[in-house]
């Protein structure tokens, strides 16, 4: 959601049970340092940073082991309140902390899909870059890979806009997407995360689906995660587990080349050049905020100074990233103030 300014314009948490003891499910070689660990995910042995978040009952058994891919099963139960609607699952960031939330969530999706939706597929992964974005990418790609995805794409550092993440799975013909994200609500520990999932046209997954991940999120017993090293989605590049592989991928390409062929791109970069045209964008420390300088600046030609807010943080700049009269108020302010750009325009 977007909107623009003339200068002549218009001014719950749920109950759970007492966790278990933390299994050694997904130990790498050597364990990480306490120190490097957040404080909020230690409620056990520190073996992952997110390791407090899958937890079993019981031991886990291995169910399988493709390609050298250790398949674990880890028992589960239940969790009530995860009704999905066409805009996914969102709660508080402190809820998908709880134990097996996600997960739980991220399986009785893969049990409502056909095996050919899936098995041996492509699946495209990113979000908004709010807060547990990088915990959860990981919990994702271990159950991918643990219900036989053949392989991901992963924005780089888990970034990804949601049209992207469409753009994405049209241009390489993936089988779907999860998108981390929120929407506009604001992000942090104390605030909102949320998921979905878009089908291999890039529009949300239908009401069947979606009551479908809900029916089996009512009775679920079991969660099928791959036993592999987390992946450093800092760096573009492939990582290889056997038969199962994760490609981290220019979050920004793709949807660059949609935009190309929907817009008029050398008219555009004319009038944004032109010395008495002035332009600004607000990214509001959200997701188009990776976006605005490749496209804006090293595409269209506006100057960098144009670009405000436009790095993504994991709280939005303690901001709430919805771009409206109230919450992108410094641009309000610089559009009515003096010597004012002639159009300005924010975006979350």
């Amino acid at each position: 959601m977007t909107f623009s300014l003339r200068l002549n314009a218009p001014p719950p948490l749920l109950p759970r049970s007492p966790t278990p003891r933390l299994n050694k499910l997904l130990h790498p070689s050597t364990p990480p340092p306490l120190s490097s660990l957040s404080p909020h995910l230690l409620t056990g042995p520190a073996l992952r940073t997110h390791s407090s978040i899958v937890r079993a009952s019981s031991s886990p058994a291995a169910i399988a082991e493709p390609e050298g891919i250790k398949i674990n099963s880890v028992p589960t139960t239940p969790i009530e309140g995860q009704k999905t609607g066409t805009s996914g699952l969102r709660k508080k960031v402190k809820v998908f902390m709880q134990e097996n939330y996600l997960a739980n969530w991220i399986q009785a999706l893969f049990n409502s899909l056909a095996p050919e939706d899936y098995k041996n597929g492509l699946l495209v992964l990113g979000g908004d870059g709010r807060y547990f974005n990088k915990e959860a990418a990981q919990i994702i790609i271990k159950i991918a890979a643990g219900n036989g995805v053949g392989k991901i794409l992963v924005g780089q550092d888990g970034i990804m806009s949601t049209p992207a993440v469409s753009a994405v799975i049209r241009n390489r013909k993936a089988n779907g997407g999860f998108i981390m994200s929120a929407s506009h609500n604001p992000g942090g520990p104390e605030y909102d995360w949320g998921i979905k999932f878009n089908y291999s046209s890039g529009q949300p997954a239908p009401e069947s689906i979606t009551d479908k991940i809900y029916g089996n999120t009512l009775s679920i017993s079991e969660i099928k995660i791959a036993d592999i090293p987390d992946v450093n989605l800092s760096l573009p590049g492939i990582t290889k587990y056997g038969n199962f592989s994760v490609e981290v991928i220019d979050p920004v390409s793709d949807y660059l080349e949609l935009m190309k062929s929907v817009f008029d791109f050398p008219l555009i970069k004319n009038l944004l050049s032109r010395p008495d045209f002035r332009f600004v964008f607000d990214a509001m420390h959200a997701v188009t905020g990776a976006y605005a300088k490749p496209i804006f600046v090293d595409k269209l030609g506006a100057s960098p100074d144009s670009i405000s807010n436009g790095v993504p943080l994991e709280d939005f700049g303690h901001g709430h990233p919805d771009p409206n009269l109230t919450y992108a108020k410094d641009l309000v302010n610089i559009m009515y103030g003096n010597n004012a750009p002639d159009f300005g325009a924010a975006s979350d």
